[in-house]
């Protein structure tokens, strides 16, 4: 890691991207993917402080959009009415004209843990708010010095 950087190598989300089976989200306004590490405790005598082995992990995330099409619907509501579980890949990408390079990510076995039929306000813009969990990732591009 460098000691100092240029303030415009920070890279913003305005650039970023997102597939959903290939299929593009132009819609997207947020995306969040974060691995969990699960733990257990380690108890030894003579110690006070408690310490911890790491045995596996949680994948989880969020995507939030512009409310433009019934995608998730036409995509889950058939299986959700069939007892069977919508199960995508997704694709995120973070990318910005000034920083030293693009970050890509895909995301295996991920299941979304509802389905919005339908929210809206008088006046208010609509949006669709889906968290995920998922069990498999892997690093396509980072972004390094």
């Amino acid at each position: 890691m460098a000691e100092s950087f240029n303030s415009q190598q920070v890279m913003s989300g305005t650039e970023g991207e997102v597939w959903i089976d290939s299929h593009y989200m132009a819609q997207v306004v947020a995306f969040k993917a974060e691995v969990k590490l699960v733990k257990e405790e380690v108890n030894q005598v003579k110690r006070r402080g408690k310490q911890y082995k790491t045995t596996g992990w949680e994948g989880s995330g969020n995507v939030k959009m512009n409310h433009m099409s019934s995608y998730f619907i036409d995509k889950m509501a058939d299986n959700i009415k069939n007892g069977k579980q919508t199960v995508c890949t997704i694709i995120a990408k973070l990318s910005d004209p000034d920083a030293i390079g693009d970050e890509r990510v895909v995301i295996r076995d991920a299941t979304f843990d509802k389905l919005t039929l339908m929210d809206w306000a008088a006046k208010k813009l609509t949006e669709d708010d889906y968290d995920f969990t998922f069990t498999d990732f892997d690093i396509l591009d980072s972004a390094s010095e």
